[in-house]
C-alpha cells in the first residue's frame, strides 16, 4: 500500500520538477496552439484506442534485514533475530512505451516534430508583456518559454 507521505513527497517533487523543466511540445510553425492541442488530444485517444491500458501488477523482490547483536551500557547482550521484508506491490503499464510511439507517430503524420524549449531567463520573463502564445512561431536557437500560472505558456525569442 502506498502511503500518503510517499503521495505528498511524489506530487511535490513533480511540482518541482515541471516547474524547472523546459517546456516540452509539438511544434509546427504557423499552427494555432489549440489547434496542436485538438490534434494532440486526438492522437491521444487514437493511440488510447490503437494500444490500450495494459497494467500488470509486480512486486519487487522481498529484502532480507538481518540479526544482530544489542548490548546495554551494563554490558548484558542479546541477539535479536533477522526478517524478510516484503517487496512492495506496483503496477505497470506495459503498453505505455508503445502507445507513446503511436501518439508520436499520429503527430508526425500531421507534420508535427517534438519540440523541448528551455525556459526563459528571469531577466527575459520580468520583461516580457504578459500572455500566452496563441500561434506557434518560428524556434530558434534564442527561443524560449515563459510558463503562465494558468498552466499556459508564451514563447518569446530572446535579444542577442
Amino acid at each position: 500500500m502506498i502511503s500518503l507521505r510517499f503521495l505528498f513527497v511524489l506530487g511535490v517533487g513533480l511540482l518541482v520538477w515541471t516547474a524547472c523543466a523546459p517546456l516540452s511540445i509539438y511544434h509546427r510553425e504557423g499552427v494555432p496552439v489549440s489547434r496542436m492541442q485538438s490534434d494532440l488530444l486526438a492522437c491521444e485517444i487514437s493511440a488510447l484506442a490503437d494500444v490500450p491500458v495494459a497494467n500488470q501488477v509486480r512486486r519487487e523482490p522481498p529484502r532480507y534485514i538481518p540479526g544482530r547483536r544489542i548490548c546495554n551500557a551494563d554490558g548484558s547482550c542479546y541477539t535479536r533475530g533477522g526478517y524478510y521484508v516484503p517487496g512492495e506491490v506496483y503496477t505497470v503499464d506495459v503498453n505505455l512505451g508503445l502507445r507513446n510511439r503511436a501518439e508520436q507517430q499520429c503527430m508526425a503524420n500531421q507534420g508535427y516534430s517534438p519540440a523541448t524549449i528551455p525556459n526563459c531567463p528571469n531577466g527575459v520573463s520580468r520583461a516580457a508583456p504578459k500572455g500566452a502564445t496563441q500561434v506557434l512561431p518560428r524556434l530558434s536557437s534564442q527561443s524560449c518559454a515563459i510558463r503562465n500560472d494558468d498552466g499556459s505558456w508564451q514563447i518569446v525569442t530572446q535579444a542577442g
